[in-house]
């Protein structure tokens, strides 16, 4: 459509973040929830200094697969450690405030993401925590969508190329013609 738009995953989309990427996912040691949040806000704080804020500047549409909503649904809810002010409070630090204008959230039932997630890779640290883990994780996104007019919540549990459809059709409605 004629956007300079540019995509990163989370956490990643640096060379700092991607290390940190490489422990929280790949790590065989038991990493604490406060430690875990820690050093995904690290891996954030990173990409938003060098990347993000530099491309909105710019005026450039910057697409995350993830960002601090993510932080707060899987650790604030999931791991039940860390009260969910203390990583809200967390996440505005490291991203100096910054907010998404957008943040699609892609719901599932925990069971087809499980079963899906099983066909295409083998399991990271994250998601070897288990169905309990992942339910507290998908209440945390949708009452984080009951309470945030930012997140709009689309209906995945059809096919990948339906959900891409739906997700490029609200886009198109709400992103003005250059």
């Amino acid at each position: 459509m004629g956007y300079d738009v540019h995509v990163f995953r989370e956490p990643g989309g640096t060379p700092v973040s991607e290390k940190i990427r490489d422990i929280l996912l790949n790590s065989k040691d038991e990493i604490h929830p406060l430690a875990e949040s820690l050093l995904f806000s690290a891996a954030r704080a990173q990409l938003v200094a060098t990347r993000i804020r530099p491309l909105l500047e710019k005026g450039a549409i910057v697409i995350l697969d993830r960002f601090f909503d993510s932080t707060t649904a899987y650790q604030g809810y999931g791991r039940q450690v860390i009260p969910v002010q203390d990583i809200e409070k967390l996440n505005a630090l490291a991203t100096q405030n910054l907010e998404p204008d957008l943040t699609i959230y892609l719901k599932i039932d925990p069971e087809t993401a499980y079963m899906r997630r099983r066909k295409v890779r083998q399991e990271d640290r994250m998601e070897r925590a288990g169905a309990d883990f992942f339910k507290r994780v998908s209440a945390g996104f949708d009452a984080l969508a009951s309470r945030e007019d930012r997140i709009v919540a689309l209906d995945s549990s059809r096919s990948p190329e339906e959900t891409f459809l739906a997700i490029m059709e609200y886009l198109e409605k709400r992103l003005p013609p250059l």
